[in-house]
């Protein structure tokens, strides 16, 4: 698995796809949420047959080395820098939670990279608990376990669950504290004009962390943008109800898609 350096840091990325899909239109960049890695998106959307598909760890996240990022918008000026690395040009890209905060500063930062936008189980302001902020802190343990149980459905499989904390567990304490510290100082409601670009917005219909309501939003100050609620899926959706987010994502992105010189 390949790995390219980026502000100094070795940073982990998969791509799925060789020179035979270089003219099937635009590539897919996937940015997992806090405390997440690669591993956040299902195998079956990182190894999409018609498209080239990247995912990657963030910085300290995952296989990246380095620290992590204290603002979602240093975490966008880091994904650019990444882009520009690989010299991908436009693409497609698409964000969960944290990933999705980040995603949607890229759009307003650099809308002409950008062939369309995903955001999933995301919003223009991500509310996080003062209590959560300070579990983080003083409660590792317990913090991790409270984030798992808010981040699925109740339906969820424990085997799922305990996959997640387990992962979650993983991260440097410092990090995820800081990713959290993050989503809760991003507020980009007034921006919102500046993404004029296709957008599909997917949100889990039992989703705690960042409801259907943080959707609706979205899409009535997007103009174009389509929102969808996937059924049997809280905040990790496209884990909970993998099928049914793939199939938004491949309808989505040959949309929006047009063969590239």
């Amino acid at each position: 698995m390949p790995f390219v350096n980026v502000d100094a840091q070795s940073i982990f990325y998969t791509r799925h796809g060789g020179t035979e899909l270089a003219n099937a239109g635009p590539p897919l960049l996937l940015v997992h949420g806090a405390g997440g890695s690669h591993l956040h998106w299902p195998a079956h959307l990182r190894r999409l047959a018609d498209r080239i598909v990247y995912a990657l760890d963030l910085p300290g996240h995952g296989r990246s080395l380095g620290p992590g990022r204290t603002s979602i918008e240093a975490y966008a000026s880091f994904l650019c820098a990444f882009v520009s690395a690989l010299r991908i040009e436009k693409f497609v890209l698409a964000g969960h939670s944290m990933g999705g905060a980040i995603a949607l500063a890229v759009a307003i930062q650099q809308v002409e990279r950008l062939a369309g936008l995903i955001l999933v189980g995301a919003g223009a302001r991500l509310a996080v608990s003062p209590a959560l902020l300070q579990a983080l802190q003083d409660d590792f343990a317990g913090a991790t376990a409270t984030i798992t149980r808010l981040a699925h459905s109740p339906e969820t499989p424990a085997s799922e669950r305990r996959r997640f904390l387990d992962q979650l567990r993983k991260n440097d304490p410092v990090v995820l504290r800081d990713d959290f510290l993050a989503c809760a100082q991003f507020d980009q409601r007034s921006s919102l004009d500046k993404v004029s670009i296709p957008t599909l917005l997917i949100y889990g219909r039992q989703d705690r962390m960042t409801p259907v309501a943080n959707g609706e939003q979205l899409h009535a100050q997007l103009p174009r943008s389509e929102l969808h609620v996937v059924e049997d899926a809280g905040h990790m959706a496209m884990l909970e109800n993998a099928h049914a987010v793939i199939d938004l994502f491949q309808a989505f992105i040959e949309g929006v898609s047009t063969p590239q010189d």
